[in-house]
């Protein structure tokens, strides 16, 4: 009977099938999707699940699959992108994209709305070479001191530069692995990029900051709770936030930056490579990475401590408060 309607049998199943998989929403096949993929492939879906909560369900949740559209798509990515946040514009988009590409292999779509628009479109490609200038740590600093934002936020900026650790193991930290009078901070390895732990040794500037967050967190098992609940750290977005509401008179620059400002500076000021490398967490690759397990503690230690005093001696020059070695008022 199907044969005479024209239609082979193994072509009717699969029209069948599509028809009942399209109808699906965006909402359930997304949770599918972060079930069956992301979840098996993603050391940390962190950030793929606030995308899903705060930006795509909250737009898309309730379309079926094959009502979401590309102008859907290009209205919820370029309202990101038109707010200056052009990287996390991108990010919803591929996330998009991906979502797409495996209903159409699950046979729940028969097209990806997303390939209509182009990253291109969304963000340019720059090279991530911003450092800032010994100057500009000054005008940094001073200006972040100045600022408005919560003195949390003040403490946790200034902090990933003098550690140079990420912003997520900055937001994400315990009081449990901070110990300022030992001099160390334990990153365990479920907020290590690297999926290692990571020791940071502490400067005595890196412990005054800390001890003071101690003072603000009150009894927090986190070291930056957030604001409604002590029970929670802040947002991942909450510290681009706060630096988006400062003005710095300065070429633009992102928190991950203040990474490379540390790094480039150390190494100009002589320190081996792999010493930098290793306080930066970084895998070091190549011949040398197969052969160089050493973790360089003592060298790192004491490299971080020239590094808080180099920048102390900066927020000096400009009356800066800091923590616990202040100089001048906030």
């Amino acid at each position: 009977m199907l044969v005479s309607r024209g239609q082979p049998p193994a072509r009717e199943k699969q029209l069948a099938k599509l028809a009942l998989a399209s109808n699906s929403t965006m909402r359930d096949f997304a949770e599918r999707y972060y079930r069956e993929v992301v979840l098996r492939d993603r050391k940390d879906p962190r950030s793929l699940r606030r995308y899903l909560d705060n930006e795509i369900l909250p737009t898309l949740g309730s379309k079926t699959l094959r009502d979401v559209t590309a102008g859907d798509v290009q209205a919820l990515v370029f309202r990101k992108r038109d707010n200056g946040q052009e990287a996390a514009a991108a990010e919803i988009r591929n996330l998009i994209k991906r979502i797409f590409d495996y209903a159409v292999v699950c046979e729940a779509a028969q097209v990806n709305p997303a390939l209509a628009l182009p990253t291109r479109f969304i963000t340019k490609a720059r090279a991530r070479t911003r450092a800032l200038s010994a100057n500009e740590i000054r005008v940094y600093l001073h200006t972040l001191y100045q600022s408005n934002i919560r003195r949390q936020f003040k403490l946790a900026l200034h902090l990933i530069l003098l550690t140079l650790v990420r912003k997520s193991e900055m937001l994400f930290a315990q009081w449990k692995d901070v110990d300022p009078d030992a001099g160390e901070w334990q990153i365990p390895a479920e907020n290590s990029k690297t999926g290692r732990p990571h020791i940071v040794y502490l400067s005595k500037q890196a412990g005054g900051l800390f001890r003071e967050l101690k003072r603000l967190a009150g009894d927090s098992v986190w070291v930056m709770p957030g604001r409604s609940s002590l029970a929670k750290p802040f947002a991942h977005n909450a510290m681009n936030q706060a630096m988006t509401s400062i003005t710095f008179n300065i070429e633009p620059f992102t928190i991950h930056d203040l990474r490379r400002t540390g790094s480039t500076l150390l190494h100009e000021k002589g320190f081996p490579a792999d010493v930098v490398e290793k306080a930066l967490n970084h895998n070091i690759g190549g011949v040398r990475g197969v052969y160089n397990r050493a973790e360089y503690a003592e060298q790192r230690r004491k490299m971080l401590q020239f590094w808080g005093d180099y920048v102390e001696g900066l927020a000096s020059e400009k009356k800066v408060l800091v923590g616990n070695f202040s100089h001048g008022a906030e």
